[in-house]
């Protein structure tokens, strides 16, 4: 596929390969963006910041709702392009299909919502015969840096929310997915957005990403990928709006008057769903002294009984791993685990990129199992003696984007909610649960703002305040 750039589809000399994640074996290629690519697309961009500025509200609904109808009469396509290039199973695929579906069509929604409000100054002395009202307004130019892991729709949570609050965008997707992005770009044009409102780099995130981020003529920085880059990107970005969506090693935690089989059920589903190539996946589950060997007990049987496999087999439930060193590296923290006294009682193995669903227990805090975050098909899982033990090792972590908990205690419950540092908390679901419409962003290390198209509007716009001061 080629790029879009300055208003054209753009080929280049030096192109990168697209390799399927199950076979290894390249089956599209993209261009290599350069320096002087960059330069062009902040030049076009800022053109289409003037352009999209002076569209309306309805205007920018009307293409976006269509672009939302074409996503959804290509919705098959897209989701093999999406298990080819990221390896997630087809019938996730669709899902993700669907999402992005509902993504733009929120955005569109709050096109028709960009504004402001009146502001009571005459409640303040001296303040008469004053009349405020604040006016919100696009940020400009928005640089949106997205991963490999949902590379639709959260192209679709960053792209959609821009321009719906008047911005151009130059996105730069993840460079092992670059082809749902080419993709999404296509219909939104398509379906009618200005041909300088979007821009769409292929190449190195390093040095395309830096370019980019720190370039005076970009207002809003919105980045998702792990806290590592996050950092470097905020150094670089200086005085910009920045919204970071970052790592995460979430944990469940399971009481003693929980539904076990309906914890293990969750945590199955929240560990093992993308390969566990999510932020949110279930990684620390810490289970209450009385019922940890019960829970598991069932916990295992649940994870053995995964299949992984072909992503395009019927049947499978866990398709590889986005590149084989990524799953070398699961394998390996899985491997000091047990070294260091945890015990692999489901999976351990892989074959090339295919991982396993792997369940390990008896796992210490300081692991990196525990620790860190994981970002694979794995979850440790470990006991605690009281509510309050729990709570410490929930929030001895350095992230804290989503923690959940199983328990039909609403004191426990409450009590949870109120102090887990997590952006996202779930009583008696797993911490993947996402709806695409809901405040969504971490604590901690785990980054600062919020998506969701209400909410990531609001971060892609600035607010003006006005005063007429009347003569009579």
């Amino acid at each position: 596929m080629r790029m879009y750039l300055a208003g054209q589809w753009v080929e280049k000399d030096h192109r990168i390969e697209v390799v399927n994640p199950f076979d290894g074996k390249a089956f599209e290629t993209v261009p290599r963006a350069e320096a002087a690519d960059v330069e062009k697309a902040l030049q076009s961009a800022v053109q289409g910041a003037r352009v999209m500025e002076r569209l309306t509200g309805h205007e920018r609904w009307r293409f976006l709702t269509r672009a939302a109808g074409l996503l959804a009469e290509r919705s098959e396509d897209l989701a093999r392009t999406i298990t080819r290039e990221e390896g997630k199973i087809l019938s996730e695929a669709r899902g993700e299909v669907g999402r992005a579906v509902e993504t733009l069509t929120a955005s569109a929604e709050e096109a028709k919502r960009v504004t402001g409000e009146g502001v009571p100054v005459d409640a303040a002395p001296g303040a008469k015969g004053k009349l405020a009202f604040t006016l919100r307004v696009p940020c400009g130019v928005v640089v949106a840096v997205t991963p490999f892991n949902f590379p639709l729709n959260l192209v679709a949570h960053k792209l959609g929310p821009a321009l719906a609050g008047g911005n151009a965008v130059v996105l730069k997707p993840a460079s092992d997915t670059p082809l749902s992005a080419l993709k999404l770009v296509e219909v939104l044009l398509e379906a009618g957005a200005p041909a300088e409102s979007v821009q769409c780099l292929t190449g190195p995130g390093g040095e395309l990403g830096d370019l980019l981020v720190s370039d005076a003529r970009v207002r809003k920085v919105t980045f998702t990928g792990s806290r590592d880059v996050g950092e470097r990107i905020c150094r670089r970005a200086g005085l910009k709006r920045v919204t970071m969506e970052l790592g995460s090693n979430a944990p469940v935690v399971v009481l003693p008057d929980a539904d076990l089989e309906e914890a293990a059920a969750a945590i199955a589903r929240a560990g093992f769903s993308n390969a566990g190539q999510s932020c949110i996946s279930a990684q620390r589950i810490l289970g209450a002294q009385e019922i940890y060997a019960d829970l598991v007990s069932s916990l295992t049987a649940k994870v053995r009984a995964i299949k992984a496999g072909d992503p395009f087999a019927e049947g499978t439930q866990v398709g590889p791993m986005v590149r084989e060193r990524e799953a070398a590296r699961v394998q390996q923290w899985i491997g000091e685990a047990a070294a260091g006294g945890a015990r692999v009682v489901a999976g351990g193995d892989r074959s090339g990129a295919v991982h396993a669903p792997t369940l390990v227990v008896d796992v210490k805090p300081e692991m990196r199992i525990s620790d860190d975050e994981l970002f694979g098909p794995a979850v440790g899982a470990a006991s605690f003696g009281s509510l309050d033990e729990a709570i410490a090792l929930c929030n001895r972590s350095r992230y804290g984007l989503s923690a959940s908990i199983f328990t039909r205690d609403l004191d426990a419950a409450m009590r949870f909610l109120r102090e887990v540092q997590s952006g996202n908390i779930h009583v008696n679901e797993g911490p993947a649960w996402r709806a695409d419409v809901m405040p969504y962003g971490g604590l901690k290390d785990s980054g600062f703002g919020k998506e969701g198209p209400r909410y990531a509007v609001e971060e892609m716009t600035e607010l003006k305040l006005a005063v007429i001061h009347l003569r009579s």
